[in-house]
């Protein structure tokens, strides 16, 4: 829970690099969130099965979807690559998974350009 609280800490921060741990507890806990309120909209009935969206659920994803980007960014930064690959998601269906290969790769070892190895250098506060 503490990645997840971490980068809504860092809510708008697009430099930089993160670790897979904190980009993958990310994106397990924003799942795990947007599953809930999904469920919590249908019990309400704040779900609309036309539009397949309810209003918590929307409400969710519009809050977290900066937070989203910035993580994403500063991943791909971690294995050395521009946030612009971000972009390839896209292309439908082998720009996500070329993007899954990019997030699950490890960091890139020492410094790179956009700074210093996260898994060795101190925490930021």
């Amino acid at each position: 829970m503490s990645w997840y609280l971490e980068v809504l800490e860092k809510y708008a921060v697009f430099e930089g690099r993160s670790r897979r741990s904190e980009y993958w507890y990310f994106v397990l806990f924003n799942f795990l969130i947007s599953i809930a309120l999904n469920i919590i909209d249908r019990g309400i009935g704040t779900y609309d099965s036309k539009a397949t969206v309810g209003l918590l659920s929307t409400i969710y994803a519009l809050a977290v979807l900066v937070p989203s980007i910035a993580v994403g960014i500063r991943r791909l930064h971690d294995t050395n690559r521009s946030g612009w690959w971000l972009l390839i998601a896209l292309i439908p269906l082998i720009g996500a998974i070329i993007l899954i290969v990019f997030m699950a790769q490890d960091s890139d070892a020492g410094e790179n350009q956009y700074g210093a190895n996260p898994k060795v250098a101190p925490a930021r506060s």
